[in-house]
């Protein structure tokens, strides 16, 4: 599913224009940026959390050639879904995949 789908999808289920559903889309994906730019976690009920997490210096290795590399320490984002999410993913894929059995 594409950001073109889920604004189709939203715009369907809330009866706003696409052209709205997208500027609501896009200032969420963009607060979510900003916030974690800033160093801020973001929980959502029912949903999941946002946070960033710092990486230590290693050495890796270039898979094509071989070589080692040196990556520095960076910071990467990180999304934990909740369990009530994990608890309805699962729940519908048992029940999407007892039918087809």
């Amino acid at each position: 599913m594409t950001k073109a789908d889920i604004v189709e999808k939203v715009a369907l289920g809330t009866g706003l224009t696409k052209l709205e559903t997208e500027a609501i889309i896009e200032g969420f994906l963009t607060t979510v940026i900003q916030s974690l730019r800033e160093g801020k976690g973001i929980e959502i009920r029912g949903f999941g959390s946002y946070k960033v997490k710092k990486k230590k210096a290693r050495y890796a290795r270039n898979p094509r050639t071989g070589e080692k590399v040196y990556v520095g320490d960076h910071f990467v984002p990180v999304f934990k879904f909740s369990k009530d999410f994990k608890s309805a993913v699962d729940a519908g894929m048992k029940e999407s995949s007892s039918v087809t059995e």
